[in-house]
């Protein structure tokens, strides 16, 4: 195999071509890389495919934000064969049920911008950059960052557990055939995660500060992303500083409570800092979207209706009645008065703006989630501040009017993850929040009995649980057997 080429990139952004391991794709002609990108127009184009592929079925398009949920609890089913029901099960193993999209498809996403920062920086060296040019390198390093982020805590121990284990491999430059990219330790990977969005922030800054990019990433979405992998690390005075710097900037807003359902039927609203662009006619999954996966059966041919909330999802939003968020659920299967199918990505029970349940923008970050983050690390930082704590968890909370605000002396960290809960239930946080805070996960069994039997995993488990990451798929270890004395435990 060459060097990843940049008709490989230019091909996805209008086909949704399969993705085989990381170290086996395939150029499409003999084209070096070093040569393919000439001009910011080329750049431009990577951009724009890059974008496009983070929308797959095997990232945010969907199953990201399906595991998320699944296996944190929130989602439950109540009977199997539709599809994804491993995830809730957790019926992994190398051969079967591995979920190796995510490996290579994420894998494939960063051999492309890989190649972008590589040809960027040539040009960058032989005097010819832009502005263009600069803001796709920065966009690229960014999203190379949240790439990596979502690849080791997939395959990676949490990093407040063991940060000396095994991570993925750290690939920062277009590959050749013969090589066989070891495992790099979490600790590693976290530590160029890091990197990358340091040395992307102040090029973003010049270029993007005051300006919102719909559907790319800017310096504020650098800076999100930021808080968020502080506070996974554990780094909350970095985590709160970060948070701090997006929601002081007045560039975003929160909605409304009158407004917060109708946010999910249109797109860009003024809480998205990083929203991923869908459209009819290009990165619709139709049947295989979000929206259809979590639409009751029988409301429309090709809904799949399989994940529903569980009850103790609904115990949090019974709380208060009059939540808003009570608005992005309707009855599922079970009955015409359980709420717990998801609307969200349906156009909030209707067709969206784009006229089609399917085609509904996926917003990766939004600022709810800065004051969540900012609420988490202002109670967690080594002096705690419970004033800000509350109050930066009262501003969401407002979300359930009829409940009473938290003050600096009744607010506690339990209140502030279940509020994250409910404010984003079916985008994927609530499994990563409880495995990096060491919290137990209980699954509503009882509710999918005798329908389901669960073997594969225990009614509760927790971070020690060897199948709380998954394995490396046999297909990734036969394509570079020098991993293959790096599986996960367990497998």
């Amino acid at each position: 195999m060459k060097k990843i080429n940049i008709l490989l990139a230019v091909l996805s952004i209008v086909l949704l071509s399969s993705c085989e391991g990381f170290l086996d794709v395939k150029p499409s002609n003999s084209a070096a890389a070093e040569t393919s990108i000439l001009t910011a127009a080329d750049a431009k184009v990577v951009i724009n495919g890059l974008m496009r592929k983070m929308t797959s079925s095997d990232y945010y398009g969907r199953n990201f934000f399906m595991y998320g949920d699944a296996k944190g609890g929130d989602f439950a089913i109540s009977s199997q064969g539709r599809g994804l029901d491993a995830l809730y099960t957790f019926n992994h193993s190398a051969s079967s049920n591995s979920y190796s999209g995510f490996w290579s498809q994420i894998y494939h996403n960063i051999l492309q911008a890989n190649n972008l920062i590589v040809n960027i920086e040539k040009i960058e060296a032989d005097g010819k950059g832009s502005t263009v040019l600069s803001e796709c390198k920065g966009q690229a390093l960014t999203a190379r960052a949240l790439m990596y982020f979502d690849l080791v805590r997939l395959y990676g121990k949490p990093y407040t557990m063991d940060k000396t284990s095994y991570g993925v491999p750290l690939v920062l430059e277009p590959l050749d055939a013969s090589a066989q990219p070891t495992r790099a330790t979490v600790e590693a990977v976290y530590t160029q995660i890091l990197k990358d969005l340091a040395d992307a922030e102040p090029i973003l800054s010049k270029l993007a500060r005051t300006t919102a990019i719909n559907g790319y990433i800017n310096f504020y979405a650098n800076k999100a992303i930021q808080a968020r992998v502080n506070l996974t690390m554990g780094r909350y005075p970095e985590a709160l500083a970060a948070a701090e710097a997006v929601i002081t900037s007045g560039k975003y807003t929160l909605y409304a409570n009158n407004n917060w359902v109708s946010s999910w039927s249109s797109q860009f609203g003024s809480e998205s800092i990083f929203e991923l662009a869908v459209y009819p006619s290009e990165a619709d999954l139709l049947t295989g979207s979000l929206g259809y996966y979590l639409m009751r059966q029988a409301k429309k041919t090709g809904a799949m209706g399989w994940f529903m909330a569980s009850d103790f999802y609904l115990n949090r939003l019974k709380e208060d009645a009059t939540d808003v968020r009570w608005g992005i659920m309707e009855y599922d299967e079970t009955s015409t008065t359980r709420f717990g199918s998801c609307v969200k990505y349906s156009g909030a029970n209707g067709l969206g703006d784009k006229g089609t349940p399917s085609a509904v923008n996926i917003k990766v970050i939004r600022l709810s989630e800065m004051y969540l983050i900012a609420a988490e690390s202002a109670f967690s930082q080594p002096t705690p501040d419970k004033v800000k704590a509350s109050n930066y968890l009262n501003e969401i909370r407002k979300r359930a009017p009829a409940l009473i605000p938290s003050t600096s002396t009744t607010v506690t960290l339990d209140m502030i993850i279940d509020e994250k809960s409910k404010e984003f239930f079916a985008e994927g946080q609530r499994y990563f929040d409880m495995i990096r805070l060491n919290k137990t996960i209980t699954f509503n069994d009882d509710f999918i009995k005798p329908a389901v039997i669960i073997t594969h995993r225990t009614v509760s488990i927790d971070r020690t649980f060897y199948k709380a990451i998954l394995p490396i798929s046999k297909s990734e270890i036969d394509a570079n057997p020098a991993i293959a004395g790096q599986q996960n435990p367990g497998y």
